[in-house]
């Protein structure tokens, strides 16, 4: 990798691969890829040379004891270090998910629990709008289906900035609320739920589409309380006849905006589509989120009247929900991401 990496930085430099602007882009990505390696790898090499020198130090016979006795001292430091060092490296080195640099398409769902769910569902998308601020990512809404209470039956939009998938994957799954409904005369606590789906973006040039597969319909944007309405047929649905998937755009007011976002939203479906199609056929035992993170799994509860959130692939519960749900994420999302590389680990020392 070492070797690789002093290549790259030559080739970059290359009047010819600049010119090559998609060349260039795709080298300077590995390259930025291997920098943390190479640096970790030399860390430890270094480490691992003061050692040899202290070794022969302490060997060698015809040197003064006290020199011979601090090279001992400063052999069992530089074994701590180099341990520290290696175990870093391993971490680097682990098999990285090859979307994790990508940016992402969030569809949110209210499930059980009618009007509840979709009040549930705005907060998780505020939730998502809130993470993304606090981490500079940028969020753009695709399409949104409001109710009249200010509920979200179902939310489309994208999450850009670097390394937006590697943090937002876990995310994928079924989320559940307890909590008493502004409506519930009783005091009750209900239990309702929504589901989330995190994609990762395809690029155009992995996702071919033939434009007789599609049929692309025109119709008036509407929402609830008068937003996202539009008196001209703006509003873009493009159905995928092979597959039958169906999407559409209505935030936007210009006709070709909403269908440029809609078949982003229709490449990036097709794309995890294809992408599980292949996984499943290589090899059903290729998991890298934590959990199997299918949509249809529970992976996290919140609990309004205990102030807590629970999420279960982990079995970890933070008693500070309202700081979860305004973007404070950070705390599970960093534990889901160790869980995974302590998984992978354990299955390279296998």
């Amino acid at each position: 990798m070492k070797e690789r990496f002093a290549r790259l930085a030559e080739e970059i430099a290359d009047p010819d691969i600049i010119a090559d602007q998609a060349r260039w882009r795709e080298l300077v990505r590995e390259h930025s890829r291997l920098g943390p390696i190479v640096e970790a790898y030399d860390k430890y090499s270094g480490t691992e040379a003061s050692i040899a020198e202290c070794k022969a130090m302490i060997g060698d016979k015809t040197s003064e004891k006290e020199l011979r006795e601090l090279a001992e001292e400063e052999l069992s430091e530089l074994e701590a270090k180099a341990e520290n060092e290696l175990a870093e490296l391993r971490v680097l080195l682990l098999p990285k998910d090859k979307n994790d640099e990508r940016n992402v398409i969030v569809e949110i769902r209210a499930g059980t629990g009618g009007d509840e769910a979709a009040l549930f569902g705005a907060v998780l998308m505020r939730m998502y709008e809130r993470y993304a601020e606090r981490h500079n990512f940028r969020c753009e809404l695709i399409d949104i289906n409001e109710t009249e209470m200010g509920g979200v039956k179902e939310a489309v939009f994208s999450v850009s900035g670097r390394g937006v998938y590697s943090r937002l994957k876990f995310e994928s799954g079924v989320h559940r609320v307890q909590r008493v409904p502004e409506t519930e005369t009783q005091g009750r606590i209900h239990t309702s739920a929504a589901t989330v789906a995190v994609l990762p973006e395809a690029e155009d040039i992995e996702v071919e589409i033939d434009p007789g597969d599609l049929r692309i319909d025109t119709y008036r944007s509407s929402g609830a309380g008068g937003q996202h309405v539009n008196k001209t047929e703006s509003a873009i649905r493009i159905t995928h006849i092979p597959t039958g998937l169906v999407v559409q755009s209505q935030d936007e007011r210009s006709q070709g905006r909403n269908k440029e976002q809609a078949m982003k939203v229709l490449k990036t479906r097709l794309y995890e589509l294809y992408s599980r199609e292949q996984a499943e056929k290589e090899a059903s035992a290729r998991r890298s989120q934590v959990g199997s993170g299918d949509r249809s799994e529970r992976i996290r509860t919140y609990n309004f009247p205990q102030g807590r959130v629970t999420d279960h692939r982990i079995n970890m519960t933070l008693y500070k929900l309202p700081q979860f749900i305004d973007g404070d994420m950070d705390e599970i999302i960093e534990a889901l991401i160790l869980a995974e590389r302590t998984r992978l680990l354990a299955g390279e020392e296998q």
